[in-house]
């Protein structure tokens, strides 16, 4: 059993007016200024829209609220782990210097991608949108489920900036800082990731009535969704640490060895949570 393809008209609209609306703020800007946006953010920014279609549109969308738990999970991973960092790393500075250019928003924006808040709000909301009544919630509303998914995006990007921030002002850490947000990050599932494994009682019923396909039970599946959460969640963060520290080991071999850089990582990491 396989569900039917469809059209999800709604995700090409968002998805669609999202990459058209970039396309021309990076048109006119250089046309305005004379400078052109680097093919390489254009295609980080495309490529990030393009993760969220895959998630959002079929079959992975019907999948996830028709039949199986671990799709949903995997749907999830797409959207924050994926599709997040590329599409901060894809807006240029002066686009979000445009988006931020209120001094509240600003302000705000500040103190929520410091490393404690953006790991405190996005686990939150994670640990929010997996809670067995709204995740019933978001299987019965698509209302609720846009918002759900509009929520975790957004604290992924939020979560992502200490590592992809391309604002000199709001610079993001340096490499070990990284490295040592990351790894801490990667360790935040591994609750929620647990009850999912090593449950021994279905904990979201909704999908306990819905059709089994592929031979998968309601266990496996929940079991297997907490296995995607931590294995390929935790795969995906430590494939960005170990691009981090080979791209700051040839900086340091090129550059000179900085000495220092680890043992200000504490210093570091503090002075962003007090800043």
């Amino acid at each position: 059993m396989f569900p039917a393809w469809h059209a999800h008209v709604d995700v090409w609209v968002i998805l669609g007016s999202l990459a058209a609306v970039y396309l021309i703020a990076c048109r006119r800007h250089a046309e305005r200024t004379g400078v052109p946006v680097s093919d390489h953010a254009r295609r980080l920014f495309l490529a990030g829209v393009a993760v969220l279609w895959i998630g959002a549109d079929w079959p992975i969308h019907d999948l996830a609220e028709r039949y199986l738990f671990l799709v949903h999970m995997t749907q999830h991973l797409l959207f924050t782990l994926v599709a997040a960092p590329l599409l901060v790393a894809g807006t240029p500075a002066w686009l979000w210097r445009d988006l931020l250019r209120r001094r509240l928003v600003r302000r705000v924006w500040r103190f929520v991608t410091r490393p404690l808040p953006a790991i405190v709000l996005f686990n939150g909301l994670l640990l929010f949108s997996h809670w067995p009544a709204v995740v019933t919630m978001s299987v019965h509303s698509e209302l609720t489920h846009f918002f759900l998914h509009t929520l975790l995006l957004g604290s992924a990007v939020v979560m992502w900036w200490p590592v992809v921030s391309p604002l000199p002002e709001m610079p993001p850490l340096t490499p070990p800082g990284q490295m040592l947000y990351l790894f801490v990050q990667s360790l935040a599932p591994t609750i929620p990731a647990s009850f999912l494994t090593f449950g021994h009682v279905p904990l979201y019923a909704v999908y306990a009535t819905f059709p089994r396909i592929w031979g998968i039970s309601v266990m496996t599946d929940q079991m297997i969704a907490g296995l995607t959460m931590k294995l390929l969640g935790g795969a995906i963060l430590w494939t960005v640490i170990t691009v981090v520290f080979f791209r700051w080991a040839h900086r340091d071999q090129t550059e000179g060895w900085d000495a220092l850089a680890w043992r200000n990582v504490d210093a570091e990491i503090r002075a962003e949570m007090g800043r």
